[in-house]
């Protein structure tokens, strides 16, 4: 039954593509605001941001689990869970290697095997449609031995200016129609530091926000002021959102965690436990009544978080409450994500308008996952399977078919 339907699938996305085909060759940029929560632009001024959205698509969006930065932008670039491409956190203990992944170590972050499933920008170029990348995740890394046609290495040392960005994405939109990319991605750092430095609910956010809105404005017209204004797609959007946490609200590992029990303790919201031999038991009973915090064997993860079958994931895995810590290192930054999806202070802005998308229509809220299926129908391509469906975000395109 399963693979009827997946034929039939197949066979649906066929012949949305044979109509889609028939339309003129559109172009499709999308950025990520990183941090970018969904309600900030109602907490705050943006009205560029708001702008974008009365010409086109208004909706929230949800991350996947863990709600963070590296495992949030490989799910946007895959359509894959973190949990299936294998960036189960923003640091994870691998048990084949035994070696500490961690998106600040260039050992393991630039280490291709660690990027399962296939990025956008790989199947696009498969089918003949170009790219050109800023500083997406995994895009300065040779997944499956391919690279964008263009991108950028990520160094903190040399980093392009949020403006400077916005003049390259612009540049390729210049180019000549045949060197032109179909897709275009740019990723910039912010709203996440403020947040984390000073909080969601804060001045200095608020100013951080208003600033990007108004960079946003300037793609926005700058695009708008182009020949080809009227075939370009433009969507905004973000990894996670932000959550409020201080150093009361805090639970320490140690009092419950002896170290003769763990091989491995890594990562913060969820924390992976590999346990020793024997010890799995002890550790589950140490933690299942302690307050503020969930904790699963691995094969009794809640369904809904598609978290548990990568070996990359501990036989144990610890999640505190959204807002809480659990830690033997309190951290004292303001603001913090990692936590469920299902958390409102998680989800994420998403804007977008252009030639295939509706006007000033209000969407429900969708899975992150779903931007690959999205973004293969914007560019005419076959996508490859994944997490994600169509079906749940077509609504908010002009569909030439039911």
């Amino acid at each position: 039954m399963n693979k009827r339907l997946s034929l039939l699938a197949l066979a649906g996305w066929f012949c949305i593509l044979l109509f889609a085909q028939q339309s003129e060759k559109n172009y499709t940029v999308i950025v990520s605001l990183d941090g970018f929560r969904w309600d900030y632009a109602e907490m705050y001024e943006t009205p560029h941001l708001d702008r974008i959205a009365a010409r086109g698509v208004k909706a929230t969006m949800l991350p996947s689990y863990p709600a963070s930065t590296f495992p949030n932008h490989y799910t946007l670039a895959t359509g894959l869970v973190p949990d299936h491409h294998g960036i189960v956190n923003n640091s994870f203990w691998d048990p084949v290697t035994q070696l500490r992944y961690s998106m600040g170590d260039s050992l393991t972050r630039n280490n291709p095997d660690y990027y399962l499933g296939e990025p956008i920008w790989i199947t696009a170029q498969k089918q003949g449609v170009s790219t050109g990348i800023t500083y997406w995740v995994g895009s300065d890394i040779p997944i499956k031995g391919v690279f964008p046609d263009s991108y950028l290495f990520y160094d903190n040392s040399n980093l392009l200016s949020y403006e400077e960005r916005i003049d390259r994405t612009l540049a390729f939109l210049e180019r000549p129609e045949e060197e032109r990319p179909g897709l275009i991605m740019m990723y910039m750092e912010e709203p996440d530091g403020v947040g984390h430095r000073s909080g969601p609910v804060s001045e200095q956010t608020g100013q951080v926000v208003q600033y990007l809105d108004s960079l946003m404005g300037v793609l926005k017209d700058r695009i708008d002021a182009l020949p080809i204004a009227g075939r370009v797609n433009l969507i905004v959007t973000s990894d996670h959102g932000m959550a409020d946490i201080n150093t009361e609200r805090v639970v320490d590992m140690d009092l419950y965690l002896k170290p003769e029990w763990c091989e491995v303790i890594d990562g913060r919201a969820p924390t992976s436990v590999f346990s020793k031999p024997g010890y799995r038991d002890s550790i589950y009973l140490a933690l299942k009544d302690v307050p503020h915090i969930q904790v699963w064997k691995k094969e009794e993860i809640p369904a809904e978080l598609n978290y548990g079958t990568s070996d990359r994931i501990g036989d144990i895995v610890i999640a505190p409450d959204t807002g809480w810590q659990f830690t033997d290192r309190p951290s004292t930054s303001k603001g913090a994500h990692g936590f469920s999806p299902f958390s409102p202070e998680m989800q994420v802005i998403f804007r977008a308008y252009g030639p295939d998308f509706k006007e000033g229509y209000k969407s429900g809220t969708f899975v992150n996952v779903d931007i690959y299926p999205l973004l293969a129908w914007l560019l005419r391509i076959t996508p490859e399977q994944t997490d994600g469906r169509f079906e749940r975000v077509k609504q908010m395109i002009k569909f030439p078919i039911d």
